[in-house]
């Protein structure tokens, strides 16, 4: 089976004023979904109060990101599942409870993970 990373930018889940009880509620049952079908790997959001930062072989850490990656942010989950059209109908049901389209990526296979 392959791993599909399902995700998507902060600044595209716009919601109106007092949705986001309901779409948490919504994204919650999802991922029991996904949970109860034995596909759940790992999900959750980044958290933007934590500036990242570089950390080099030697364990130096230093302030910022590679320039392609300074804006990683938002949400994600990741699922195993058997089919490109499995993970297509998951990254579905995370767009509607989340209320945003996601992206969807396929993990090159690794026998080792």
């Amino acid at each position: 089976m392959t791993k599909y990373l399902i995700s998507f930018p902060s600044a595209a889940m716009v919601l109106p004023e007092g949705d986001l009880q309901a779409v948490s509620d919504a994204t919650h049952a999802v991922v029991q979904e996904a949970k109860d079908a034995g596909v759940w790997v790992f999900g959750g959001g980044i958290d933007e109060s934590i500036p990242p930062v570089m950390v080099d072989g030697g364990g130096t850490v230093s302030g910022g990101t590679y320039p392609q990656t300074a804006h990683l942010e938002g949400g994600y989950s990741v699922l195993e599942l058997p089919s490109y059209d499995a993970a297509v109908e998951w990254a579905a049901k995370i767009a509607a409870a989340c209320r945003c389209a996601q992206e969807l990526r396929a993990f090159a296979y690794d026998p080792a993970s």
